[in-house]
């Protein structure tokens, strides 16, 4: 549109020729889109101009070209980080789409006039007006003043339902507007509404917030000098239809004032870009937390449908027989009868209204008593379904989309993917290996390359792909995964533009921001994993030389013991991703011998700190037991044995290293016995005897049923500790025998009974029978006692 001469003069002058065509409306309203069509039917605009940000004008060309299905949205957000976005999302009935498409179908023009995104974005990114900070306190009586204001507005509509003798609000719209079929009965009432409520906004008792207010007084004007320009352009206001939100629709009369040029320049801007992208009915429905949605997305498609073939009559009877086929779906069988049952409930609740037609609560009350037998809970599922649904939309190849959004649709069609792009989460299984059933590479290693595409969505903390565990921890080969799609997706994957214009780009932007933070070798050792696991050799060899350099500092044995263990991982299955891994092995034995020395010094720790040695101690092992011949096993083996004849080092932890020198068959028999006497003998603290068994029982529990010596002497221990040593010994005892399977204890109960003379399946039925209430004052005194600095 050609610019308006500045000045009030001119916009004043430019309204004297006429008024344009204000047409109210509700968003995701079926009857306002049918209405709104029929309005421009008859009225045959030149220009119909629609709420929403004014440089996206250029988008409603795309947005009603084929192959574009709805729900889509329109999504604003700032080329800089942190990254901020604004939506503007379309289903099928949304009458602004409608008008879209009624002008693309008739030749007129269509245009958006609200505030451009930038402007938008600024405006409602800043906590004040004015720009400035909030206190802490600030923000809280904001945020406290807020919520007071929507739940006086909250109550003004529930008592607008309440008049009209609804249950709520909702039912109250529906009944009243949306099934109300009459002409330009929807357009008169949503302007007398609009009156009517921005009237009772302005009394003090439910005023607006002050931002809130601001920010709609600055778009109104925006919105009016939109309009008065495009009068001035030559435009006549009687072929001008300019669509809009009910509460805007009384304010923007074309008689008032727009914005002033100095108020324009005087507009807060964040530099913005604009992209469309699908969208769900979930996050339409205002389950989702979508203040502007409705409950029940697909219902009103439903609605939609049927007044497009102009029979509503038919809603209800669709309803139920959806609500009965998802049932069934899932199942669970009703019969013809009980969804005719059902329609006519359903119109029973409608005339106790007076209304003609049932609504949407009413239904779903119907559906409950008959397909549900008056429990929610039976139908839930098939009642989300028919509300919600879940359909997302979809955009064909050369619609606007940023650059990573387009890479991305590439790569699911190239990885056979695309199928998974839906709102219902499903399982993925992965294959690494070769697939030599198949004749090209490509599909011989599909499943590698899938990986490879899911593991760089997952870095870029895009929701889209979920990795699971796998029953089998050995298998390197293997991977599960979980697909699900959703808008948020979308807009995770938008923000990633900024790191990179396709998803491999913007992964090594990631990895290499990582390493710039990392500060420990633990952390550069997982860096170097994903990426392994992302298929990105330069940005794994730039994280090898950031774990070289920090490794020459490392002093932890906990971090020296993971990173070791995460390098032999990356090597043991580097020849399933196709990677060559050599660099690393000179790295992990390096590690692995520096870890070894350090474990003797580690081990002297209290017992909150045991937790992380103990757990080094097993990726250590698992390392010496995986790649022997590459690293210092010998060292290893030695650092054990000498942990484990030290008294002056944790006592778990000993009796740990003990049990992985009698896994690897290092100890003896008499070597054995003698620990065992030695660390179990009477007079030895309870916290340092009972620790030592706890540490020895946390591996190769077959090899320490078999040893009947063990036993003996335990129970020979235990009967020598004191009350209080005993009470103190249980800290570790029951911990250790926690984790022991049912089987495991009974072997021990019968052993323990050959060994107390009592029989050894009496004693085990003994101890397996439920507790007396003595028994159980006994066990409760037991965990209150007081263990002191344990």
């Amino acid at each position: 549109m050609p610019a308006l001469e500045p000045g009030e003069y001119g916009f004043r002058r430019s309204a004297a020729n006429g008024q344009p065509h204000l047409f109210g409306i509700r968003h995701l309203s079926p009857a306002g889109a049918v209405h709104l069509r029929a309005f421009l039917d008859e009225v045959k605009p030149s220009l119909v101009l629609v709420e929403g940000p004014s440089d996206a004008s250029g988008l409603i060309g795309q947005l009603t070209s084929r192959g574009v299905v709805p729900p889509v949205a329109i999504l604003a957000y700032t080329d800089q980080l942190p990254v901020r976005t604004l939506l503007y999302p379309f289903a099928s009935y949304s009458p602004e789409y409608q008008a879209f498409l009624w002008a693309a179908e008739n030749g007129a023009q269509a245009a958006f006039i609200d505030l451009p995104s930038d402007a938008a974005v600024a405006l409602y990114g800043k906590r004040t007006l004015g720009g400035e900070e909030l206190t802490e306190e600030q923000r809280e009586e904001r945020q406290s003043g807020l919520q007071a204001y929507y739940r006086r507005q909250h109550a003004v509509y529930e008592r607008i339902a309440e008049l009209a003798d609804e249950p709520d609000y909702e039912s109250y719209w529906e009944r009243h507007f949306e099934h109300n079929m009459r002409k330009d009965t929807y357009r008169s009432a949503i302007l007398e509404f609009s009156r009517q409520m921005r009237s009772l906004s302005e009394q003090e008792e439910l005023a607006y917030d002050p931002g809130e207010t601001a920010v709609n007084a600055i778009r109104e004007a925006y919105m009016r000098r939109q309009i008065l320009e495009a009068i001035a352009s030559g435009c006549p206001a009687d072929r001008i239809v300019v669509v809009t939100g009910a509460f805007h629709a009384s304010a923007l009369d074309s008689s008032q004032p727009g914005m002033t040029d100095e108020a324009l320049r005087e507009l807060p801007r964040s530099s913005t870009k604009l992209t469309l992208m699908p969208y769900s009915y979930y996050k339409l429905s205002t389950h989702s937390g979508y203040g502007a949605g409705n409950q029940a997305p697909a219902y009103f498609e439903l609605m939609w449908a049927c007044m497009r073939h102009g029979d509503l009559a038919k809603m209800p009877s669709l309803y139920m027989s959806q609500v009965a086929s998802h049932l069934r779906t899932e199942g669970t069988f009703r019969s013809t009868a009980s969804v005719i049952e059902g329609v006519r409930l359903a119109e029973s609740l409608a005339s106790l209204h007076g209304g003609s037609l049932p609504t949407w609560k009413d239904l779903r009350d119907a559906a409950t008593v008959c397909l549900g037998f008056g429990e929610l809970s039976a139908i839930s599922e098939a009642l989300a379904r028919t509300d919600v649904g879940t359909a997302i939309g979809s955009l064909p190849e050369g619609v606007s989309q940023t650059p990573i959004q387009d890479d991305l649709n590439r790569q699911l069609k190239r990885l056979k993917l695309d199928k998974y792009k839906s709102a219902v989460a499903a399982d993925l299984e992965l294959d690494l290996r070769e697939n030599r059933r198949v004749k090209s590479e490509e599909a011989a290693f599909i499943d590698l390359h899938r990986s490879v595409f899911l593991h760089r969505i997952a870095l870029l903390e895009i929701g889209f792909a979920r990795k699971q565990g796998v029953r089998q921890d050995a298998a390197t080969w293997a991977e599960h995964w979980v697909l699900r799609w959703s808008p948020e997706t979308e807009i995770q994957l938008v923000e990633s533009t900024l790191k990179g214009e396709t998803v491999e780009l913007a992964s090594a932007f990631v990895i290499n921001e990582k390493l710039e933070r990392c500060g420990d070798i633990r952390e550069a050792s997982r860096i170097i994993r994903e990426a392994c696991e992302c298929g990105l050799p330069e940005a794994m060899e730039q994280a090898r030389r950031t774990l070289q350099r920090l490794a020459v500092d490392a002093g932890s044995f906990a971090q020296i013991a993971a990173a070791a263990r995460e390098l032999s991982v990356l090597i043991r299955y580097g020849d399933v991703r196709k990677v060559d891994t050599a660099s690393l092995v000179p790295l992990m034995q390096q590690l692995f011998l520096r870890g070894a020395l350090l474990l003797v010094d580690a081990a002297a720790c209290s017992e909150e700190a045991s937790n992380e040695i103990l757990a080094a101690m097993n990726e250590m092992h698992a390392v010496s037991q995986e790649f022997a011949e590459e690293v210092d096993d010998g060292q290893w083996l030695r650092s054990l044995w000498e942990l484990a004849s030290r008294d002056d080092r944790n006592a778990r932890l000993s009796g740990f290293a003990f049990a992985i020198l009698l896994e690897r068959n290092q100890v003896a028999g008499d070597q054995t016995a003698q620990e065992v006497l030695r660390r179990l003998s009477p007079g030895i603290p309870a916290d340092l005897g009972a620790g030592w068994f706890e540490g020895l029982s946390m591996r190769n529990r077959y090899a320490l049923l078999s040893r009947a010596g063990l036993w003996e002497q335990l129970d020979t221990y235990i009967s020598s500790l004191d009350g209080e040593q005993f009470r103190r010994s249980l800290l570790f005892l029951r911990r250790a025998f926690g984790s022991f399977e049912a089987r495991e204890k009974a072997a021990i109960a019968e052993m323990l009974g050959e060994q107390w003379g009592s029989g050894g399946l009496e004693t085990g039925e003994l101890l397996q029978r439920p507790l007396s209430e003595e028994e159980r004052g006994m066990l409760d005194e037991l965990n209150e006692f007081d263990f002191g600095d344990l």
